[in-house]
């Protein structure tokens, strides 16, 4: 059977340098109010299907490279895809005291006609699991990651069409680092 993800924790995430020198650069950026999909004013306001602060990092290479070096490994471990070194890269705070959560979805823009997809999605673990309540990353379809994928630092790996949530934060603040590597369009 096909693995559906892949995860590194514990020495095979990443370390607190690294997550300390993320912090540093969200910190410098304009942390918004996240989307869903496009960004428009409608999908902004929808508090139903996401609730979240985002702030991009796709210009920051050291971060692309550290993660497309997992993304190499997992794809030859599992996935078998073709896949770029071109990522659109998020950091990601879900706060329980504004209801912080993200239902289901999937990554890919099945619509869109372009001629790349998103085809593998990241998600780091920032926080360290005392800093938040709830907030369970799950997968709809397919077995989930055991509750190691809640220590910090751990990274995620899986197609972008698989169907995921971030269950509501119950106390706390949740950080994640999320970005999706493209590729040729799914055929």
């Amino acid at each position: 059977m096909r693995m559906q993800w892949q995860m590194w924790n514990g020495t095979g995430g990443i370390n607190n340098t690294a997550i300390e020198n993320l912090f540093k650069i969200s910190n410098e950026r304009k942390i918004d109010k996240a989307a869903v999909g496009t960004e428009d004013e409608t999908s902004v306001k929808n508090n139903k299907v996401r609730s979240s602060q985002v702030a991009w990092m796709t210009d920051v290479t050291w971060v692309r490279d550290l993660l497309y070096e997992y993304i190499k490994q997992g794809n030859r471990n599992a996935f078998n895809v073709q896949v770029d070194n071109i990522a659109d890269i998020q950091y990601t705070e879900y706060h329980a005291s504004e209801g912080g959560h993200y239902d289901w979805h999937i990554d890919t823009f099945w619509d869109e006609q372009k001629p790349y997809d998103r085809k593998l999605s990241v998600t780091v673990q920032l926080s360290d699991p005392s800093e938040y309540e709830g907030g369970e990353f799950e997968f709809d379809e397919t077995e989930n990651p055991n509750s190691s994928s809640r220590s910090k630092g751990t990274v995620l790996i899986f197609p972008s069409y698989i169907r995921h949530r971030v269950k509501p934060i119950t106390k706390g603040v949740r950080k994640s680092l999320v970005a999706w590597f493209e590729g040729p369009r799914w055929s």
